[in-house]
């Protein structure tokens, strides 16, 4: 016997959401003062506060580290941000207003000011907060983060072939095949799709395998 793919099965592709793909950094200079900006990936609280104390510790002689960070994406983000003790609302909101604004995710942004002898007030502060966290994010290379789920299912030799083109359609791959009595297949798949591959696999076996669904991890 064999079984041919649902013919509405159409290629899915990962969807993911855009997060930095490495380190950037870009100065600005304001009535003599340096506003250096530096940016990183951060998929945890924990790892943007890490990379705060770093730049702390890069520039520990500047006169403030403001900061801003996103966690998430969408509708689940984690926000926080800095003044560093310049006047409120003068640097914090502003860079987190450009970082929200950036449509990144799981992204920090520090904003490390040498002070130049100058007092900018506050509306040069928060322009030049902005122009520092707008530069330096326009120079940030992107990546595109996807969350994958680790499957498992087994299916016998008439359901092989049409399973795991079912797989490789909603964007996943094949990670592990032992062939027995039974075929059993371990793959990962976009987690967002892994609700369609489900309905697939039931289709293509008339109700007769499911997924076995185990952790998911981070691209």
């Amino acid at each position: 016997m064999s079984v041919d793919p649902p013919h509405d099965l159409q290629p899915m592709a990962a969807t993911g959401y855009p997060i930095p793909a490495a380190e950037a950094s870009a100065e600005l200079r304001f009535e003599n003062s340096r506003f250096i900006g530096i940016a990183s990936p951060a998929d945890s609280v924990e790892k943007a506060r890490s990379f705060i104390r770093d730049i702390r510790q890069r520039y520990p002689d500047a006169s403030h580290h403001v900061y801003a960070f996103a966690i998430g994406y969408g509708a689940s983000l984690t926000l926080g941000m800095s003044d560093d003790g310049e006047p409120s609302g003068t640097a914090g909101r502003p860079v987190l207003a450009v970082v929200k604004g950036a449509e990144l995710g799981d992204v920090v942004v520090v904003v490390t000011r040498y002070f130049g002898g100058t007092k900018l007030g506050t509306g040069g502060l928060v322009r030049a907060y902005t122009a520092a966290a707008q530069v330096v994010l326009s120079e940030v290379s992107r990546a595109v983060k996807t969350t994958w789920q680790v499957v498992t299912l087994e299916v016998t030799y008439a359901y092989y072939e049409p399973c795991r083109a079912a797989i490789e359609a909603v964007g996943g791959g094949v990670d592990r095949e032992e062939f027995a009595e039974k075929v059993s297949l371990e793959a990962h798949v976009p987690e967002e799709h892994v609700d369609d591959l489900d309905q697939a696999v039931r289709e293509l076996t008339s109700g007769r395998v499911t997924l076995d669904r185990e952790g998911g991890f981070p691209s």
